[in-house]
């Protein structure tokens, strides 16, 4: 996502200056004429000089994983790391924050109700480390808006589209289901958005959005099995016919989380904590933002055929 917000800023006439780490990809940065920071937010004390001078902070970095061997790392970056740069952003001067969040930390409910930011909800709710994490340093946004600080919550639901180089675990799904390693399915849904849309949402945040408010910025609520049919009536290649039950898959996610992650060292395909999450359906409603914001949902097709497209391109799966 965050090429994306940096190429919105762009085109809105920001002067950006880029914090990246010395192992990222930048090569999606290249037009921008930006100034590049080399940083860490493992390391967030030495970004106070990044922050001098600027007129706002567009906070869009996290660890964004779903298994990780040691999660210290996580919360260091995820929480502590929020902590700092609000606390750097406040000593600087800085004017306005918007604070990337997640559609993770709302309040889902196994019945597939369509929740909103007004949902009851607890870090009690919070299923595996990442959700833990971010739920922890939205809370730090909200404090420090509560505070006097000028913060703006935005929470993407699952973002889809071009550059995802990791890939992430969204993209993870599009890069599977193309080198057919979907050989089934499980009863669980997500709201599909256009990555464009949400980096375009970051410069009306930072315009008119309030501070202290969370605004959801989702597309289309779709079950496993219809974004999968979807990509299949993209591609041509075959959807999963076969359902198997949540039992059947947190089993397998066991294995391949304790032989893959644990004995060899490398990122399980199927995790513990996805299986508990998909037991959840996370369906949302965007309307706050289309209220407050001007935010306009749109269908998530193109944005899943860029994924396609760009994923192909690039290598992480076989050519059409």
């Amino acid at each position: 996502m965050g090429s994306h917000v940096a190429q919105s800023l762009h085109v809105a006439g920001a002067e950006l200056r880029l914090l990246a780490r010395k192992t990222s990809r930048t090569e999606h940065l290249n037009n921008l004429n930006a100034e590049l920071v080399i940083g860490d937010l493992l390391q967030p004390d030495g970004l106070a000089t990044a922050l001098t001078g600027c007129d706002a902070l567009v906070h869009a970095a996290a660890d964004y994983r779903l298994w990780v061997r040691n999660p210290d790392a996580m919360y260091a970056a995820n929480v502590q790391g929020t902590r700092t740069l609000l606390r750097l952003a406040r000593e600087a001067g800085v004017h306005r924050v918007v604070y990337t969040s997640s559609v993770a930390t709302m309040g889902f409910r196994s019945d597939g109700r369509i929740v909103d930011e007004d949902t009851p909800v607890s870090l009690d709710d919070m299923i595996g480390h990442y959700k833990r994490s971010k739920f922890l340093a939205e809370q730090e946004a909200i404090q420090a808006a509560r505070n006097g600080q000028h913060v703006v919550i935005l929470n993407p639901t699952t973002p889809i589209g071009a550059n995802d180089a990791k890939p992430t675990p969204t993209g993870r799904i599009v890069v599977d289901f193309l080198n057919r390693k979907f050989p089934a399915y499980v009863d669980t849904g997500l709201n599909l958005v256009d990555v464009q849309s949400v980096a375009a949402m970051h410069v009306a945040a930072l315009e008119r959005g309030t501070s202290g408010e969370r605004y959801i910025l989702g597309g289309e609520n779709l079950t496993l099995k219809q974004i999968l049919d979807r990509m299949a009536a993209m591609t041509g290649l075959p959807s999963p016919s076969m359902q198997v039950p949540h039992s059947v898959a947190m089993t397998f996610a066991f294995f391949d989380e304790w032989i893959t992650g644990r004995i060899r060292g490398k990122e399980p395909r199927a995790t513990v904590e996805a299986v508990r999450m998909g037991k959840k359906k996370m369906f949302a409603s965007s309307a706050k933002a289309e209220r407050e914001l001007g935010y306009r949902v749109l269908p998530v097709d193109p944005a899943l055929h860029a994924a396609i497209d760009w994923f192909r391109a690039n290598g992480y799966a076989p050519a059409s």
